[in-house]
């Protein structure tokens, strides 16, 4: 190979690395893009007309419509899970958990013999608050998170009906079983409201408003249109005697 071939390859290969090299600064150019203020991407989101119409936390749903129907067969079944720290007969031992026979409406940390945390024994207030449904109810859907503190490690059943059937199954294991809730205590306001069964509510015309309870009878008043009343007779005059 003489000089001349070679100087055309090394000349060839030059011009390649020449061009890959142009190419690769212009298309830099081209292509180039700031790097962000903020790195991240940005995600818009729909605002909801909805979102934000309650500063508080939503309602927990009653448990007391559920009781009357719960399947304690069901709860039995649940029960299982809670077996190796509780025993629910009377007279029965306590495990890591106390026994939980009579449960419902006992005062909170009150089972003899049983070491109750600092948590439960403050929430207890003395033995005052004791295991209603509500609290049952709450307690069992997040134990950590209704008793802050508490050494339950159970982490909660999420579904409201499991808990109204492992709280009817616990409600049988009692010598006196406490009696349900009423389903229809929520009620009792619109109950109150409404007109009885076969009583018509009084019609009000636009305009007016009905009138109050205590107005509905006039007060009791003396009429100008009765009789006077009969004078006493004054003082020194005989009043006419019987006999």
């Amino acid at each position: 190979m003489n000089s001349f071939e070679l100087n055309k390859i090394l000349g060839a290969l030059l011009g390649a690395v020449f061009v890959i090299f142009s190419v690769s600064i212009l298309s830099d150019a081209i292509f180039s893009s700031p790097p962000p203020a903020t790195p991240g991407y940005a995600i818009e989101v729909t605002e909801d007309a909805g979102a934000g119409a309650s500063d508080g936390p939503a309602e927990p749903e009653p448990i007391a419509p559920l009781l009357a129907s719960a399947d304690a067969g069901k709860g039995e079944n649940i029960f299982k899970r809670c077996q190796a720290c509780h025993t629910v007969d009377e007279g029965g031992a306590n495990k890591v958990g106390p026994n939980l026979w009579e449960i419902v409406d006992r005062p909170i940390a009150s089972h003899e013999g049983f070491g109750y945390s600092a948590a439960m024994q403050e929430f207890a207030q003395g033995g005052s608050v004791t295991w209603t449904y509500e609290n049952l109810d709450h307690f069992l859907a997040n134990p950590k998170g209704f008793i802050s503190g508490t050494a339950m490690a159970f982490a909660g059943l999420k579904k409201i009906e499991d808990r109204a059937d492992l709280i009817a199954y616990l409600r049988q294991h009692a010598s006196s079983p406490a009696p349900l809730p009423d389903p229809e205590a929520g009620n009792d306001d619109d109950a109150a409201a409404a007109p009885a069964e076969g009583e018509e509510a009084a019609p009000v015309t636009e305009g007016e408003t009905a009138p109050a309870e205590e107005e509905a009878a006039p007060a009791e008043e003396t009429s100008t249109d009765e009789a006077p009343a009969e004078e006493a007779p004054a003082e020194g005059d005989n009043a006419p005697s019987g006999n």
